[in-house]
C-alpha cells in the first residue's frame, strides 16, 4: 500500500463507526492513593480542536506533537497536539487549522482534511475537543516561541505497537500522583487527553492498514 492508497483507507475508515470512550479509557491516568484530582466546573464546556497532520517524511508516516511552553494552565509544559479554543463562528476544522498555523507555522492552504475522531472532554481545562485529521506535503514547522518549547516529529510507529504503550507514576498540578499509561516519542512522555486521543486514532490506523495487531509494518 502506498502513501495515497494507505490516505484513502485512513479518509474511508474515519467516516465508520469510532472507538470512542472505549479506546480513550485504555489510557485513562488514574490516581495512585485517595489524593484525588477535582473539578467542579461551572459552566459548560469551551469547544475547541487540535490537528494531526500526518506527512510523508522520506516513506515514514509522520504527524507533529508540540512541548507547551510553562504557564500558569492545567496544560503547562506539556506534550500536545497543536491546537485550541474555537474562535466565535469557527467549526471544528477551521480552529484546527487556525491554530495550528499559529502554533506551528503551517499555512491552512496546504493542508487536505481527512476527517475526525470522536469529541473528548478535557475535564481539567473544561473543553469538548474534536480531533481533526489531516495532511500536508508540506513539512517545515515554524513554532510560535511563545506557545512553542519545540516540536516533535512522531512516526506513526510509536503509537502503533503494543509495546509502545508504557506506564509510570506522574506528578499532576504539582500535588496529585497518577499511574499514567503513555507514550514515549522523543524521549517526551505523551500522556493524558494526548495520549487519550492518540489511543482512538491508533485503532483507526490498525483498521486503515489492514488490521495489524503489531504496528510494526508500513505501509508500502
Amino acid at each position: 500500500m502506498d502513501f495515497s492508497a494507505f490516505l484513502d483507507q485512513l479518509q474511508q475508515q474515519l467516516k465508520l463507526p469510532l472507538p470512542g470512550t472505549a479506546a480513550h479509557e485504555d489510557l485513562r491516568a488514574l490516581a495512585v492513593g485517595n489524593n484525588l484530582p477535582r473539578f467542579d466546573h461551572k459552566v459548560p464546556p469551551r469547544p475547541g480542536s487540535v490537528l494531526i497532520l500526518l506527512y510523508n517524511d522520506g516513506g515514514r508516516i509522520k504527524f507533529p506533537l508540540i512541548k507547551r511552553a510553562e504557564y500558569l494552565g492545567a496544560h503547562s509544559g506539556q506534550i500536545s497536539l497543536p491546537g485550541g479554543k474555537a474562535e466565535p463562528g469557527e467549526d471544528v476544522f477551521q480552529t484546527a487549522l487556525r491554530e495550528c498555523e499559529e502554533e506551528i507555522g503551517v499555512p491552512q492552504t496546504n493542508v487536505t482534511i481527512l476527517g475526525t475522531l470522536s469529541e473528548f472532554f478535557v475535564m481539567p481545562s473544561n473543553f469538548m475537543v474534536t480531533p481533526v485529521i489531516a495532511v500536508t506535503e508540506k513539512t517545515a514547522f515554524h513554532p510560535d516561541p511563545r506557545e512553542v518549547v519545540r516540536v516533535l516529529s512522531a512516526d506513526i510507529l510509536d503509537i502503533l505497537a503494543d509495546e509502545t504503550i508504557k506506564k509510570k507514576e506522574i506528578q499532576a498540578a504539582g500535588k496529585y500522583t497518577l499511574m499514567a499509561p503513555h507514550f514515549e516519542i522523543e524521549g517526551e512522555v505523551v500522556w493524558g487527553a494526548t495520549a487519550m486521543m492518540l489511543n482512538e486514532f491508533r485503532y483507526v490506523l490498525r483498521k486503515a492498514m489492514g488490521g495489524l495487531s503489531t504496528g510494526n509494518q508500513y505501509p508500502r
